[in-house]
């Protein structure tokens, strides 16, 4: 998979569950750096039988915090637009 790092704030080799919206498909996989400023994201290997180009995602990264370094974090979303 292939994910816009900068304004995703998702790193390479980073653990992340995919949810399929248009076939209830889930999985996890991790993430590969792709070219920059494309929007794209990209699968390879297996989970391609998952997704159709042009399926909705929903793509979940999670973090592990102290108890008081959660007490400040915000969550972030990113709505792509119709490039992406």
């Amino acid at each position: 998979m292939k994910i816009e790092v900068l304004k995703s704030k998702i790193h390479t080799g980073e653990h992340v569950y995919i949810v399929n919206v248009n076939n209830g498909e889930r999985f996890s996989t991790y993430v590969i750096t792709g070219a920059s400023d494309t929007g794209e994201v990209i699968l390879n290997g297996p989970s391609t039988q998952k997704v159709q180009k042009d399926d909705i995602v929903i793509i979940i990264s999670y973090a592990f915090v102290d108890f008081e370094e959660a007490k400040k974090f915000r969550p972030w979303i990113i709505f792509p637009d119709q490039k992406n």
